[in-house]
């Protein structure tokens, strides 16, 4: 009796672990068990495992996953668009967690690797997907709230940092040299309005528009938010040495660790926001911080 008893309970704890979900792209994911080893393909994904206390499923990550540390030991895969599907097969896993990358979870699938597509390009969707990960990795979905909860309060903190908010001051967030920009709609546009300051591009342009340089010309923003690498050649594109921000010594260049931080949609967006008020102080907006705070 002992012995059925038991049995029945370990079904019973089989029935519960299994789940079907559905990814961002649409696809149904049958899920027999929690995933014992697991491929992250995407930085942010990565950070959210292991800030949920996962990281040990960890088998392999993309070449951008640097944090934390510990990952440095783990077999890197390439990158999301352009992953090396031999190695991921070697580390047979038992689920590859990948981003906005449709091509690459074909191919993943059509090996017989269970793929889950997570894509996140707000502040929402950044607890979705907390809260996602963490029904997949069998991990209390009260873990995902209160990791989101302790993010939005830091991101509040870094806001009331600057004291009353400047919302005449117009900013330009440069993602990437094409140039593309951190539309009002994306995390980042998010974070600052979060910070209290107006964004140059419109709302209609969606969350990281492909802009034309002269846009930025034209609308003259006060302040201009860079990573280190991209900023190199920005004030030799035409017209730009007469942008405020440039002209005024206004740009906040940010080193690569601090850039890496900001464009992931993951767990620790708020460094990513005190990062911006740091600057923003730095540059003469907002109140000095206290030696008490």
């Amino acid at each position: 009796m002992k012995y059925m008893l038991g049995c029945i309970a370990c079904l019973f704890s089989l029935a519960v672990s299994a789940i079907e979900i559905t990814d961002d792209q649409g696809f149904v994911v049958d899920m027999p068990h929690p995933p014992q080893r697991v491929v992250s393909m995407m930085p942010s994904i990565t950070e959210s495992i292991c800030m949920l206390g996962k990281c040990e499923l960890l088998v392999g990550v993309d070449r951008y996953s640097n944090w934390p540390a510990s990952l440095a030991k783990l077999p890197t895969l390439g990158g999301g668009l352009d992953p090396n599907v031999e190695a991921i097969l070697a580390l047979k896993p038992d689920l590859v967690l990948v981003g906005s990358a449709p091509r690459t979870s074909e191919r993943l699938r059509s090996l017989g690797i269970p793929v889950f597509s997570l894509n996140a390009k707000n502040y929402s969707d950044i607890f979705r997907i907390l809260d996602r990960l963490a029904l997949i990795l069998d991990v209390p979905q009260k873990e995902a709230l209160n990791i989101w909860t302790k993010m939005n309060q830091a991101v509040d903190s870094a806001a009331q940092s600057l004291g009353s908010p400047v919302p005449k001051l117009r900013v330009y967030f440069e993602v990437n040299r094409a140039p593309y920009a951190a539309g009002p709609s994306s995390f980042l546009g998010e974070t600052l309005e979060r910070l209290g300051v107006q964004n140059i591009i419109p709302l209609e342009q969606g969350p990281f528009p492909k802009i034309n340089p002269e846009f930025v010309v034209n609308a003259n923003p006060d302040v201009i938010f860079v990573g280190d690498k991209n900023f190199a050649g920005m004030t030799d594109r035409p017209g730009w040495s007469e942008i405020r921000a440039i002209k005024e010594g206004r740009v906040c260049i940010f080193k690569e660790q601090q850039a890496d931080v900001m464009v992931r949609p993951g767990p620790r967006i708020a460094e990513g926001a005190r990062a911006i008020a740091e600057c923003l102080r730095d540059k003469g907006y907002g109140a000095p911080v206290k030696l008490d705070q």
